[in-house]
């Protein structure tokens, strides 16, 4: 379905960004990586894309806290393949703490990273897009960009930022072939949060089940994860032609999270 498309996934090297790009690539989508961590893991993960969907792809290094890097991953892009046709903005980090103790340099990352980066990536491929008449723009926000939890202020209002400029850049491309929506995941199970269920289990002395349990019951009713997978069909379907006029939702994948 989306083969002869090129599709950029910020944060891909593991967890949902490298779901989402395995998942664009097994359409048919050439892809571009992107992320930190080990270079031979990467180039196994980039070349094993290859192997397994008879796709391209790239690796792009490039740091989303500067926004030349993200532009020059763009065109990079663009040289390489010709276009970038479909944008997921997915990086993003973590921190908490009360507002009162939050340090100034924490607030500082997250909003480059899960904010500005956003932006930034969006300001560069958008007029390729708008220069074909066609694009997908996907942001991985969170359920966090509806409602709030203590101590994550500014992945909260990073998140939140992210919809609103969702909707934004919907809405100035809104007669056109362009669409922009978010992704607002709940729990999802990624090797970050499975060290998070480990040291639970190890803290409270539960099996690891147990601990699944416990992590979600506090906010997620079905008790169920939300699987990179499963995003990823979301997002190969948000760039389907069936998805043409949705534009500018936050679409939840929360196991009820915001319904409560």
């Amino acid at each position: 379905m989306l083969k002869g498309k090129v599709a950029i996934i910020t944060g891909s090297t593991s967890g949902i960004g490298l779901g989402v790009a395995r998942k664009l690539a097994a359409s048919g989508a050439d892809i571009v990586l992107n992320g930190f961590g080990d270079a031979a893991e990467i180039e196994a993960v980039r070349s094993g894309i290859e192997a397994d969907f008879g796709v391209k792809a790239r690796y792009s290094a490039a740091d989303m806290t500067k926004p030349d890097q993200i532009k020059a991953m763009v065109d990079e892009t663009v040289a390489a393949f010709g276009s970038v046709d479909i944008l997921v903005n997915n990086a993003g980090i973590q921190h908490t703490a009360p507002v009162t103790e939050f340090p100034a340099e924490r607030w500082d990352s997250v909003i480059a990273i899960n904010l500005s980066a956003v932006f930034h990536g969006i300001q560069s491929a958008l007029p390729h897009m708008q220069a074909k008449g066609w694009g997908r723009i996907i942001n991985i926000a969170s359920v966090h960009g509806l409602v709030a939890s203590v101590n994550k202020a500014a992945y909260v209002a990073a998140k939140h930022g992210v919809i609103g400029l969702t909707k934004v850049v919907a809405l100035e491309n809104a007669e056109g072939g362009i669409t922009c929506n978010a992704i607002c995941p709940g729990w999802v199970l990624t090797p970050l949060v499975q060290k998070q269920i480990d040291a639970l289990a190890a803290r409270e002395g539960i099996s690891e089940t147990e601990a699944k349990v416990k992590l979600l019951s506090e906010k997620q009713p079905s008790k169920q994860f939300t699987t990179p997978e499963e995003l990823g069909d979301l997002a190969v379907f948000l760039s389907s032609p069936a998805a043409a006029n949705i534009k500018g939702a936050a679409l939840t994948v929360d196991g009820g999270w915001t319904a409560q």
